[in-house]
């Protein structure tokens, strides 16, 4: 309503510049008339577009697209843009525009809090005294809201398992090279790990500060599961993790050469001082005359460690 009184006020100004003129006075004076009865012909072109409906930021790994709905036939979109407290903001490529998504990516400052809108507009223009049909999004923080993807991750060490976790590559730049999530979000960073032995279904959780995990207080022969994802604390809700990895099991570790000697030569030491003290028994008893007994089982050695 505040623009078709502007367009009235436009008219009246115009009809005050004419008034020594009185044959186009009543054309002027009938025009006004039609705009208060009918409204302007832009605004009649303007109240026939249709606003967008479903405008929705989605952001993964701060890749971020503003979309909408109902694809526009006789009409165009633009996108306008603006951070709180500051001027609005248009991208070249959102400005009357037949898509329904806009990249805002480079557009918008990390940590800084910004709401769309989504103008319907006629293929014609419209009149700067009317306000073409909009609708508004929610709040957007890239820092809060993007969607953090899975982490790879692979194993290192063979006395211990070791987890060395790969930082998700983000949609961000900075003086030419690729920016990964711990370029972001710095300390603000931690990695939860689910983990489990192969082939049970009980999991153990682990949050780490940095890039890797050690783990020291596992079975050496047995095989783990593990699953990661992305941690940030100072975010609310669910927004806190990223996406889980897909689980990966880590190989059963293997004693080294050195150790299966060691292993070795333990057992067999075991078993010669086991013998020894059987003979030794033996003897004694036959000294006494007590009769002759077979090997006992105390006395056997243990060939099934033997290679």
């Amino acid at each position: 309503m505040l623009f078709r009184v502007r367009s009235w006020i436009k008219y009246f100004m115009q009809l005050s510049q004419m008034m020594d003129s009185k044959p186009v006075m009543f054309p002027a004076l009938f025009l006004v008339w039609l705009t208060f009865v009918n409204g302007s012909p832009a605004s009649l072109e303007v109240g026939k577009l249709t606003k967008a409906t479903n405008v929705s930021w989605s952001s993964y790994n701060f890749k971020t697209i503003l979309s909408w709905g109902p694809k526009p036939v006789n009409y165009t979109y633009t996108v306008e843009f603006s951070r709180a407290g500051k001027d609005k903001q248009r991208n070249p490529h959102c400005i009357r525009s037949t898509e329904t998504e806009c990249d805002l990516t480079n557009e918008l400052d990390v940590k800084g809090v910004y709401s769309a809108e989504v103008l319907s507009e006629s293929l014609h223009g419209t009149s700067d005294y009317v306000e073409p049909p909009f609708t508004r999004s929610k709040k957007f923080c890239p820092y809060n809201d993007t969607l953090i993807g899975r982490p790879e991750f692979n194993f290192k060490g063979n006395k211990k398992i070791v987890l060395i976790i790969h930082d998700p590559i983000t949609a961000l730049h900075k003086d030419g090279r690729s920016l990964n999530i711990r370029d972001v979000f710095k300390k603000n960073l931690k990695y939860k790990i689910a983990y489990n032995k192969a082939g049970s279904t009980g999991k153990k959780m682990l949050i780490v500060d940095e890039s890797k995990a050690e783990f020291n207080d596992l079975n050496k022969d047995q095989s783990y599961c593990f699953s990661v994802a992305a941690y940030i604390p100072s975010r609310k809700g669910d927004n806190r993790v990223g996406e889980w990895s897909l689980p990966k099991c880590s190989p059963q570790v293997q004693n080294t050469v050195f150790e299966e000697c060691n292993l070795l030569t333990e057992t067999i030491y075991r078993n010669h001082a086991s013998f020894i003290k059987y003979l030794r028994r033996q003897t004694a008893m036959q000294r006494d005359g007590v009769p002759y007994r077979p090997v006992s089982d105390e006395a056997r050695v243990d060939v099934s460690v033997l290679p």
